[in-house]
């Protein structure tokens, strides 16, 4: 066995430096290249992220580099690699039982009468994978080998690369239950059926070369899983125990990013393996614990979090401090994958050259990693001058004009700012609105077409006036308004046409923020946005939405919604400052919304909905830690909206939440009406909703705007009949699971059209029952 790298990265952007894997996978998906053209693509990403990390610093030969490429999702990946697929699509396996890209796709994405796997969110972070759906039927079996493939072909142009696989332990922890599932039935249970599949592509593994593997399970740091931490280090234990005690394997790195590990240290240290990844970003140096003489311990303490440069000298701190649990090694890594920041700083040419100075992306933390590991190797004096530029960069920051403004400091708050009359009064005064039961609306935005995009681009290069700009924006929200009308909707949606994204454009507005140009990080599958980076205090220079939705108010005597970006989805998909507690930040971003939230209603809108569709993702993973996230969330929402008048119906949304997981929190947002992601899951958020006793306007999603599929209205129906079987009608809502920027219009109008028509025909239901 050879050594572990003094320094590596537990993984790379995969989408390419201008999103070149999202438009080959979009082309595919569209029949305008083949599927060898997308391999062929595909190949080429992974060969110049080889070549780049290498010449970053990272090794050719000693498996420093990782082999981290999906073109979806990680956790699909790994479902597919063992045959985790629900009974529905086992038709899509080729005769030897394999499954291929087209397969492999349709499971993801969904076709005809196939639902696609549920979604959710990727721990604590603003990814999102793909929930296997594991039950008593599986059939675990080599089902792709893909990742030994690409182990070959790294091989063959002379690296030795390090795979990286989603862990057992993790895979089922993230799983739901099959439907044909008995009650109660657990995916972990099934571990000691799937073990010995991934034994076998262990072994594949190392017949390809491969003398390191990299097992992802942060499943064992999460506290906010089904399993518990305890039977989580079991099923550790049990899973490394048989994988570790096998010859034909490659050496084993188990790595728990995302949160401390606490007592399932212990579980890895004795289990055998030969590395162990810590989140030393996230959780502390831990205690010394038995078994780990003859390990590596692997110290992540470079942020795969955040863009922000940091402090390189703590972080040697923190690995000098690793050193005194008694491993036979120490080496350096970044926190987490590096999935969840752009490629490269340098590519950002437009950003001030003092902020880029404070900044690191995935290249710029390579190689800061590879300052690190050299660090362990040759002893501090080695990098002292690269530690000391970027404590120099920290002081050079913590004291720039705009981190602090005196003026968004000054703003009192008292406690009345936080709260509006009760909700009772408010639906009292909201009846003035006159909406009929279960209101038909949608979430906010409208299909983004390619002449939308050109116009954007066209306008920001200087190629067309802003007066012209200005009226092709109005003539597609009268569009979008007068398509609302002709199919029956209740209250009405500008379509947000002017905007590029529901955080960039109010970091554009706002002060306090950068945007980049090539900032791009993974959402899901094909989808890329670029977050914002919010680098000073936040204040709101002029009104943003109002010009928009008074004009769009003006072409309807519909109720049409003002449609802001809550606080914490803003931070939650931005690159947020590290200088202060989050809690601080929101709260200025919220007293911005406030006013903006003031100007709406003096400009006659009557209806406002504050996204906060982010508010599940930042929920720390340590139950410990909760109660403070929940309490200052919920505080900074209710501060943005605290001002609204009680006729003012204020909306939010939530996607990917998890409803019964934060029901108190959504209970606590006092939100007249809250719209949540429902279809996919096929309505199992009802069920939660109602055993809490959640008394507010709610609206279920019934249309899975993330898949190409356009739900039939028998479908639709279905979905609406369980909601009024449980929940009461006057609280009932109808609506997408969200916006629909992402959505063709063909697929839209057809999927809105049988929303409209399945709602007709329960309002009939409901009143012949009356």
């Amino acid at each position: 066995m050879t050594a572990f790298p003094a320094g590596t990265i537990l993984g790379y952007p995969r989408i390419g430096r201008r999103r070149e894997l999202k438009k080959a996978v979009e082309s595919f998906w569209a029949g305008r290249i083949t599927e060898e053209e997308l391999e062929q693509t595909a190949a080429e990403l992974r060969t110049a992220t080889r070549d780049r990390l290498a010449e970053r610093g990272l090794g050719r030969d000693d498996s420093a580099i990782p082999e981290s490429f999906s073109f979806y999702d990680q956790v699909l990946d790994a479902a597919v690699a063992v045959g985790a697929i629900p009974q529905r699509f086992e038709h899509l396996r080729a005769e030897d039982g394999s499954i291929g890209l087209p397969a492999y796709f349709t499971i993801a994405r969904g076709e005809g009468d196939l639902a696609p796997l549920e979604m959710t969110k990727w721990f604590d972070s603003n990814y999102h994978y793909l929930v296997p759906e594991i039950g008593p039927e599986t059939r675990f079996s080599l089902s792709d080998d893909r990742r030994v493939r690409e182990v070959a072909e790294a091989a063959a142009a002379g690296l030795r690369t390090r795979p990286v696989l989603v862990g057992p332990v993790t895979l089922l922890a993230l799983a739901k239950a099959s439907d044909d599932a008995p009650e109660g039935f657990d995916p972990l249970s099934r571990l000691d059926d799937l073990l010995p599949v991934y034994a076998e592509l262990l072994a594949r593994l190392k017949a390809a070369g491969a003398e390191w593997v990299q097992l992802d399970e942060p499943a064992l740091v999460s506290e906010s899983l089904p399993a518990s931490t305890a039977e989580l280090g079991a099923a550790a234990q049990r899973a490394y125990a048989l994988l570790g005690g096998r010859q034909d394997r490659p050496a084993i790195f188990v790595a728990a990013p995302y949160a401390a590990l606490d007592a399932n240290l212990a579980v890895l240290a004795g289990a055998p393996i030969e590395a162990i990844g810590l989140d030393l970003v996230r959780g502390d140096v831990p205690a010394r614990v038995p078994g780990l003489a003859g390990k590596t311990l692997v110290g992540g303490v470079v942020d795969g979090h955040n863009i922000w440069r940091g402090d390189l000298d703590g972080a040697f701190a923190r690995l000098e401090a690793l050193r005194g649990l008694g491993a036979a090694a120490v080496a350096a890594s970044t926190s987490t994958s590096l999935l969840h920041v752009p490629h490269d700083v340098e590519d950002e040419r437009a950003l001030d050259p003092r902020l880029v100075s404070w900044l690191a992306f995935a290249d710029q933390k390579t190689s800061q990693v590879v300052t690190l590991a050299r660090g362990l190797v040759d002893g501090r004096g080695a990098i002292a001058d690269e530690l000391d530029a970027a404590t120099a960069a920290l002081a050079d920051r913590s004291s720039a004009p705009g981190v602090r403004d005196g003026a968004v400091r000054a703003r009192a708050l008292v406690e009345g700012d936080f709260s509006r009359a009760s909700y009772e009064d408010r639906e009292a005064a909201q009846e003035a609105l006159n909406l009929p039961a279960l209101p038909l609306t949608t979430i906010g935005s409208f299909p983004q077409t390619g002449d939308i995009r050109r116009a954007r681009a066209q306008f920001l290069r200087g190629e067309l006036p802003q007066d012209d700009y200005e009226a092709f924006i109005k003539a597609e929200i009268e569009r979008v308004v007068s398509l609302q009308e002709d199919l029956g909707l209740d209250v009405l949606v500008h379509g947000e046409p002017e905007r590029n994204d529901m955080v960039q454009y109010f970091a554009e507005h706002l002060d306090g923020f950068a945007v980049t140009e090539h900032g791009w990080v993974q959402s899901y599958g094909s989808r890329a946005t670029r977050p914002s980076i919010l680098w000073g205090d936040v204040s709101r220079p002029a009104p943003i939405t109002v010009s928009w939705a008074s004009f769009a108010q003006s072409l309807s005597a519909k109720p049409v919604k003002g449609m802001l970006t809550g606080p914490v989805t803003i931070l939650a998909w931005s690159f947020v400052r590290d200088d202060q507690p989050l809690s601080e930040t929101a709260d200025q971003v919220a007293l911005a919304l406030r006013d903006e939230i003031a100007d709406l209603e003096d400009a006659g809108i009557a209806i406002i909905q504050v996204d906060e569709p982010a508010l599940r993702e930042l929920l720390p993973l340590k139950n410990a830690d909760q109660p403070a996230y929940l309490d200052w969330s919920v505080r900074s929402f209710r501060l943005a909206t605290g001002g609204a008048a009680s006729g003012t119906q204020v909306h939010t949304h939530l996607c990917y939440s998890e409803f019964g997981v934060v029901i108190d929190a959504i209970r606590a947002l006092d939100a007249d009406v809250t719209s949540i992601e429902a279809a996919r899951s096929r309505m199992e958020v009802v069920g939660d909703i109602a055993a809490s006793g959640f008394d507010h306007g709610v609206g279920p999603g019934v249309y899975d705007i993330h898949s190409p599929r356009v739900p039939g209205v028998d479908e639709i129906a279905a979905l609406l009949r369980r909601a009024t079987d449980e929940l009461p009608l006057r609280r009932l809502w109808v609506n997408p699971d969200c916006g629909l920027k992402t959505r063709g219009y063909d697929e839209t109008v057809a999927s809105l059209r049988n929303i409209v028509e399945a709602t007709h025909r329960v309002r009939e239901d409901v009143a012949a029952a009356v």
